[in-house]
C-alpha cells in the first residue's frame, strides 16, 4: 500500500505516474492535455480556489515531469502560478502575551514598532524592521517569528521574492537540494523529471541488444519502499527494463579507500559525496575549494566501474538526491552518468507500468560492504575512512566534524575559512539525516526508522571493504 509524506507528494505521483503511462503506451502526444483533467476530474475543486486553477497548476506540473523549461538550467524551478504569495518574514504577538508591566519587547525594538493596546503588545509592521529584538527579549515567548517556508526551508540563501511577492530561485545560489521542493506546502516550487528520457533509454537499447541500461541505486534505498523488500524492488527495476541492478554502495567503497588516502597526505579535508555541500562550499567558500576532495562521488565511481567492465553501459542513478540531477549535467562528468531519477519517480514509473513490486520474487543484492551502504547516513562517511584507514594500519589521526544539514556544515566551514576549526575532516551532508533525509525519499517522517533500516541493511553485506566485487 503506498502511503505519502502528503497531498503534495502524491499530487507529483500522481502526475508522473500518468506521463509515465501515456509514454509507455505511445499516447502522451495526443493525450497530453488530458491529464489535467485526469488529475482534477471536478467539478469542485479540493485544493485551490477552483478547478480551472488546480488544472493550469497540474498542466505546468506535467512540463515539469516531461523535463521542464528547457532554458532554465537549474534543476528545481518555481511554478508560478501555484505560489500563494505567503506572507513574508514578520514577527507576531501571540496570545500567551501577558500585558506585563516591564515593556522589555517594546524597548528592545529599534524601530519604536511596538505599542500597548489594551494591555497586549501590538507591532506595526510598516515599522517592523524583523530584527527580532522583540522575541529575544520577551520573558514569556509570546513573540514569533513567522518565515516563508521555502526561505526558511532554503539554508543556501537562494529564494527571493520577486515583484509580485512570489517565490523566485537565485541559480547562482542555489544548491539543488531540494529542501524548498520538500518544504513548500503548496507544491510551488518542483524538481525536473528526466523519467521519459530513461524511458526512452530503455526502449531504445532494444532489450539490451544495441546497449544495457543499468540502474545503480542508493543505499539509502533500505529506507524506502515500504511496502515490499530491497530484492522485490531489483525485481521491479529489471521489469522496467534495467539490464542489471548495482549497487552505488559499492562505489562508496571506493571512494572511502580514494578519500582516506587522501585526507592522509593532505592533513585537512572535506568531502565530496554530496554535490549540494560540494556547491555550497563553491559558492559560500571559494577560499575552501582547494580542501575539497578531489575523488568523485559514489555515484559517478560505480558509473565508471560498470563501464569499465561493459563498454555498451549507460548507467541511471536511482536515489533520495535532487543535486544529482545537476552533478551528473557537470562538463567535467559528461558521459559518464546517463541520466537521474528519484526514489520519488521510480515509484511513479512502477505504477505508471502497473508493476506490483511487492507481488514479485526477491532477487538479490549485494555488491557492496557494511561500510559502502552506512554512506547513506550522517556519519557513515566518516566511519567508511576510518575502517580504511585501521586496515592500513596508518598513523594518521582523523578527527572529526560530522556535520548533519547545512546549518551544521556552515558553522563548520566559517570556522575553517577564518582557521579556527580544530578538526582536520569536515563529513558535510545538505540534507538532515544523510541521503537517508533527502528531499526525494518516499518518506521524511521517520527519520529514525530510516537510519535503523539502512544499518540493518548494511550489516547484511560484506563485513569489509572490496573494491573488485563483479558487476552482476
Amino acid at each position: 500500500m503506498l502511503v505519502f509524506d502528503s497531498n503534495v507528494q502524491e499530487l507529483k505521483y500522481r502526475v508522473l505516474k500518468e506521463v509515465v503511462r501515456l509514454s509507455e503506451k505511445n499516447e502522451l502526444t495526443t493525450k497530453l492535455y488530458d491529464i489535467p483533467r485526469t488529475i482534477v476530474p471536478g467539478p469542485k475543486a479540493t485544493m485551490r480556489c477552483c478547478i480551472y486553477r488546480e488544472r493550469a497548476i497540474v498542466e505546468e506540473r506535467v512540463k515539469m515531469a516531461m523535463g521542464g523549461n528547457p532554458d532554465n538550467k537549474n534543476v528545481v524551478e518555481v511554478i508560478d502560478i501555484a505560489c500563494e504569495e505567503c506572507p513574508s518574514k514578520r514577527f507576531l504577538v501571540t496570545e500567551t502575551c501577558q500585558g506585563c508591566i516591564a515593556h522589555r519587547c517594546q524597548a528592545a525594538c529599534p524601530a519604536k514598532a511596538i505599542t500597548f493596546v489594551n494591555h497586549k503588545a501590538v507591532i506595526d509592521p510598516d515599522k517592523c524592521k524583523g530584527c527580532g529584538q522583540c522575541m529575544r527579549a520577551c520573558p514569556y515567548h509570546a513573540i514569533t517569528e513567522q518565515e516563508r517556508p521555502c526561505i526558511n526551508a532554503c539554508k543556501a540563501k537562494a529564494i527571493f521574492l520577486d515583484e509580485q511577492n512570489k517565490a523566485d530561485i537565485d541559480p547562482d545560489k542555489c544548491i539543488r537540494c531540494g529542501a524548498c521542493v520538500r518544504q513548500c506546502p503548496f507544491g510551488a516550487i518542483v524538481d525536473k523529471s528526466y523519467v521519459l528520457n530513461v524511458m526512452q533509454m530503455i526502449r531504445d537499447s532494444n532489450h539490451g541488444k544495441n546497449y544495457r541500461v543499468y540502474a545503480a541505486v542508493a543505499p539509502a534505498i533500505a529506507s524506502q519502499f515500504s511496502y515490499a523488500k530491497i530484492g522485490q524492488i531489483v525485481s521491479g527495476l529489471h521489469q522496467i527494463g534495467f539490464h542489471k541492478v548495482v549497487e552505488a554502495a559499492l562505489g562508496a567503497d571506493i571512494t572511502a579507500r580514494k578519500e582516506a588516502e587522501e585526507l592522509a597526505e593532505k592533513e585537512f579535508l572535506t568531502t565530496s559525496c554530496c554535490p549540494a555541500f560540494v556547491q555550497y562550499i563553491k559558492t559560500n567558500f571559494p577560499e575552501l575549494e582547494q580542501n575539497i576532495s578531489g575523488n568523485v562521488s559514489p555515484m559517478v565511481e560505480t558509473a565508471r566501474l560498470i563501464k569499465m567492465i561493459d563498454k555498451t553501459a549507460k548507467v541511471v542513478f536511482i536515489g533520495p538526491c535532487i543535486a544529482k540531477k545537476m552533478e551528473f549535467q557537470k562538463e567535467e562528468l559528461h558521459g559518464i552518468v546517463d541520466s537521474v531519477i528519484t526514489f520519488e519517480e521510480l515509484q511513479a514509473i512502477f505504477g505508471g507500468l502497473n508493476i506490483q513490486p511487492e507481488e514479485l520474487e526477491e532477487k538479490k543484492l549485494n555488491d557492496a560492504s557494511y561500510f559502502g551502504r552506512i554512506f547513506a547516513r550522517n556519519g557513515g562517511v566518516t566511519e567508511a575512512v576510518f575502517n580504511v584507514l585501521q586496515q592500513e594500519n596508518s598513523d594518521f589521526q582523523v578527527d572529526p566534524v560530522i556535520c548533519d544539514g547545512l546549518e551544521e556544515c556552515r558553522a563548520a566551514l566559517l570556522k575553517a575559512s577564518k582557521g579556527k576549526l580544530a578538526e582536520n575532516f569536515i563529513e558535510g551532508m545538505a540534507c538532515v539525516g544523510g541521503c537517508a533525509g533527502g528531499a526525494a525519499c518516499l518518506s521524511l517522517n521517520h527519520a529514525m526508522k530510516n537510519r535503523m533500516s539502512i544499518d540493518n541493511f548494511a550489516k547484511q553485506a560484506h563485513t569489509g571493504i572490496n573494491e573488485s566485487v563483479p558487476v552482476r
